[in-house]
């Protein structure tokens, strides 16, 4: 009988007079600009601030302990589990609330745009903002027909309402909360939109390999001629920047699913980092920041309504949300043929690791485990500067599912379709952060052309004699230095030293992975 109760208090909400359902983009950006949420930018676009949350809030992640997932979630500090009372309660109290508010936006979507793994969406707000970001970042119900009604999973935001702890069973006033036997993400007590975004990646990260599909953290372009590259990595190594090629169809920025058939976007739109964003290094995305757009904590300048992107006085994690169609050679729909190339993208704070290494198999299952970055400045709450992370998979914050399900997916992948594997990092040079540089746009973009057109393939390697990566001596359009990380220190003995240090870190984090094979552990540094 609580099924039934929760569906009907959801229903009844919906039902509502005061809800709008499905409204246009230009009527929602209008209601935002009357209820004080935002302004309009010198291009149109909608800027918003997030107020104190302006990154994601991990540890105020849940997801309910039920029947259906509890023997399949890999619990810990990522998943955390939460008891469904705990959930019911609030899911009520959060209902009440939205109950009495004069205004409510409604939107139906979906995730995923392979209509065989396509997951129904209806998105509740209280703000219209939030829901402009909604129809900008979902796949639009206007593109696409309803298929399985009964697989919907409905978002529902209150910023407005914060939780208390001491009464509402969480650890703060915000709350993210996923549900799969009711299919509800109840959110509350946040006003930052990738909550959103993310809840529903993690989701389908559940579903998607219960139907043998690889759910996977990055984004992806293809060519004329069709061959497709895949480019891993967490928030602001570079994904969204990398995959917005001029030369090449953006497929998605973010999130994707690789199937039998080939590799499709789990997204209708892009949400993208835009901190020190110019039109010289990223016309396309500046280009696609127009009416229509979230400008998410992007200061502007009070005369003249233009964003300044250089000003982080709010956070460094200024975010821009558009659609997908934004980018003018984005592929319609996103689906596309299986990968030729496969990027990892990583941000080594340590500036140790090359700008460009080619990988065995084994190396690749070792670097996708171990998923070595930095975590950057605004990224998640109380993150001020880099900080040397491993995040499983380039996602760990978004898995569901042990890690060791996803890499034996991609493992088999890479084999199958005789994937090129690279490891990239767009990091530090010349020494760690604070006294290298990072890496320059123009050198990464051309080091990824070269392994995107095969160049690499036949050109003469190094192995760097720590890490056991394989380093091509010469790429068009980059000193050769360049491509040697200990050539552009000057001081070699604290390049050794540092080198050392990560090595030994990726050694200690591989301990985890008890049931890995020993050609895989091998396979990382010395």
């Amino acid at each position: 009988m609580e099924t039934i109760s929760l569906k009907s208090e959801l229903a009844n909400l919906v039902n509502q007079d005061n809800v709008h359902l499905n409204l246009p983009i230009s009527s929602l950006i209008e209601k935002s600009l009357i209820r004080g949420e935002g302004t309009l930018t010198s291009t149109g676009a909608l800027s918003v601030e997030t107020g104190a949350y302006t990154g994601r809030s991990p540890l105020d992640k849940f997801i309910v302990k039920e029947s259906c997932v509890v023997d399949k979630i890999d619990w810990g500090t990522v998943n955390q589990p939460i008891e469904k009372e705990v959930f019911t309660s609030l899911y009520h109290k959060v209902i009440e609330h939205l109950g009495n508010r004069k205004e409510l936006f409604v939107s139906d979507g979906y995730a995923g745009a392979d209509d065989l793994y396509r997951l129904p969406l209806k998105v509740i707000n209280e703000f219209a903002w939030h829901q402009v970001f909604a129809r900008q970042l979902f796949i639009r119900p206007t593109e696409i027909k309803y298929n399985n009604e009964k697989k919907a999973f409905t978002i529902v935001s209150a910023p407005s309402f914060k939780a208390n702890p001491a009464i509402d069973g969480t650890r703060s006033e915000a709350f993210v909360i996923v549900s799969f036997e009711e299919r509800i993400v109840l959110i509350g007590g946040t006003e930052y939109a990738g909550e959103m975004k993310k809840s529903i990646f993690s989701i389908m990260n559940y579903l998607l390999p219960e139907q043998d599909v690889l759910s996977m953290h990055c984004s992806a372009n293809t060519s004329n001629e069709g061959d497709v590259a895949l480019f891993f990595g967490l928030s602001g190594t570079g994904k969204t920047t990398l995959s917005a090629d001029p030369h090449r169809s953006l497929i998605g920025d973010d999130e994707h699913g690789w199937s039998s058939t080939g590799v499709f976007n789990i997204e209708g739109g892009c949400y993208a980092k835009c901190i020190n964003l110019t039109e010289e290094k990223e016309p396309q995305i500046w280009n696609a920041i127009r009416f229509g757009s979230v400008l998410e904590n992007v200061i502007l300048n009070k005369q003249t309504g233009q964003p300044d992107y250089h000003n982080t006085c709010l956070t460094e994690n200024t975010r821009a949300a558009y659609p997908l169609e934004a980018i003018p050679n984005a592929l319609a729909p996103s689906v596309a043929g299986h990968p030729n190339t496969i990027i990892f993208l990583t941000a080594d704070a340590f500036g140790v690791l090359p700008p460009i290494s080619k990988l065995t198999k084994e190396q690749a299952m070792y670097h996708f485990l171990s998923g070595y970055t930095s975590k950057l400045a605004g990224t998640e709450r109380g993150v001020t500067s880099p900080e040397a992370t491993f995040s499983t998979c380039f996602g760990a914050p978004f898995l569901p599912l042990p890690a060791a399900r996803y890499a034996e997916m991609l493992g088999e992948k890479i084999e199958m379709h005789h994937v090129d594997v690279y490891l990239v990092n767009t990091g530090w040079s010349g020494g760690s952060f604070g006294v290298g540089e990072r890496m320059n746009l123009k050198y990464t973009r051309a080091m990824v052309q070269a392994a995107l057109s095969g160049e690499l393939r036949t050109v003469e390697t190094v192995t760097d004699s720590i890490f056991g990566l394989h380093i091509p001596l010469h790429c068009a359009g980059v000193p050769d230095n360049v491509l040697q990380p200990r050539d552009t220190w000057d001081d070699k003995d604290a390049y050794d030293a540092k080198a050392q240090q990560l090595a030994t870190n990726f050694k200690q984090n591989f301990t985890k992975f008890t049931s890995i094979s020993d050609r895989i552990k091998k396979a990382g540094p010395k």
